[in-house]
């Protein structure tokens, strides 16, 4: 089916004649990007299972990360349906991972879920109708969250208490639809924590072997964008000291530049021994498996402090955090990379009580029901849904192998 060829099933104005589950609701899970569509799956697979529900996916317009996307749901072997069919059908439910500016284009009630951990970046500053305006939260700002005098999302899922005090002050008609139902991302951090030999040996890790994880953001102030050479010594140093470095590199980075740019860039440091990790991969797991994380401002070093590893933060990023955000509070409170002494070194030192503190600090902001999104985000589904919830108790999505490929992603 090309872009702009309508869908005929499992929506469409016959779709019944063609259609084998039959009566379903209808769910439209709305992703502008690949980071966006990684999100989704989560929230996604608490209702898919559901033979009264029928999920598609449509992508919404995004001149800058959307590359890669259309890519990355063929291979997942989801319906995709072309954005113009998804605006000019109705849907039971929409679930989105970002404040899109088209998602009130979308007839549905819309369950906005965060695009990251914490909504730690602030919005660049732009002219707007009345002058400059001033930076907002990403995801709470009341800009993304509302059009034209009404609110873009029925519910907006929020990850911990903390976070809805933020909303209120930032956009306090949102706060009645707000519902915290956990992070998903951390409960499969936390679910790979707990099987990390296994985590480990699917990386090639013996008990003994160390795996130092290096994470970068996307934008000029990330680790690949500023600390390139940072990450040069990241892997001469782990070379001389018989250790492996694993690159955790945000989706945009590889929609911005293309995949094969990217490791062109990277094509010296690879022959060193960086493995870069796929864009497909179970990151959750591949962080896990570290002995010590090496990041930036980028939503991967707060996850970072779950694991209760050595976090060292490449902070040139500052000036775009919202200080009140998780993030905010590693940057006063982790140690930063600073000067020129050797990385593996200090990535891997013993981690003493301050820091063991300020690492559950920053941990404890990043979820209020570690281990229950799946749970609580199909409360709040079926609510909007209009169903009752099925008798199985919902479970997480399975942890896919830490081989290369997408097997899983939909399960």
């Amino acid at each position: 089916m090309g872009n702009s060829e309508w869908a005929r099933a499992p929506i469409g104005m016959d779709a019944g004649r063609w259609t084998t589950w039959g009566g379903c609701r209808r769910v439209l899970a709305v992703a502008c990007t690949v980071a966006d569509a990684q999100r989704l799956m989560d929230p996604v697979a608490t209702v898919a299972s559901d033979p009264r529900v029928q999920v598609v996916f449509t992508v919404a317009p995004d001149q800058v990360f959307g590359a890669g996307l259309a890519a990355w749901l063929a291979r997942a072997g989801v319906v995709v349906v072309p954005w113009q069919q998804a605006v000019n059908t109705r849907f039971d439910l929409a679930l989105a991972a970002s404040a899109s500016r088209v998602l009130d284009r979308v007839h549905a009630p819309v369950v906005l879920f965060s695009h990251g951990v914490g909504f730690n970046k602030l919005t660049p500053a732009h002219l707007g109708g009345q002058g400059l305006l001033a930076r907002a939260t990403y995801g709470l700002g009341r800009e993304g969250l509302v059009r034209d005098g009404r609110l873009v999302a029925e519910r907006i899922a929020l990850a911990h208490d903390d976070e809805a005090l933020r909303l209120a002050s930032a956009c306090p008609e949102a706060v009645g639809g707000a519902r915290v139902v956990g992070d998903a991302a951390a409960d499969r951090i936390l679910a790979s924590l707990e099987r990390r030999p296994w985590c480990r040996s699917q990386l090639g890790l013996g008990p003994d072997d160390v795996w130092v994880v290096a994470a970068s953001t996307w934008g000029p102030s990330s680790l690949l964008g500023s600390r390139r050479t940072l990450l040069g010594r990241l892997v001469v140093d782990a070379v001389s000291a018989s250790c492996r470095v694993g690159l955790l590199v945000h989706p945009n980075v590889w929609a911005a530049h293309g995949d094969w740019q990217v490791h062109q860039w990277l094509g010296p440091l690879i022959a060193q021994g960086l493995e870069v990790v796929p864009v497909d991969a179970e990151w959750a797991s591949a962080l896990a498996a570290a002995d010590a994380v090496v990041g930036d401002h980028g939503s991967t070093t707060v996850y970072a402090t779950l694991t209760g590893r050595p976090v060292l933060v490449a902070d040139d990023g500052r000036a775009d955090v919202d200080t009140a955000s998780p993030m905010g509070q590693v940057l006063r409170t982790l140690p930063a990379v600073r000067g020129d002494a050797p990385l593996v070194g200090r990535a891997l030192r013993s981690v003493e009580a301050a820091e063991r503190e300020a690492l559950r600090a920053v941990a404890a902001r990043i979820t209020s029901h570690p281990g229950r999104f799946a749970q609580r985000t199909r409360a709040v589904l079926y609510e909007v849904l209009g169903l009752d919830e099925p008798d199985i108790l919902p479970a997480a999505r399975p942890l896919r192998p830490l081989g290369w490929d997408m097997r899983g992603w939909a399960a």
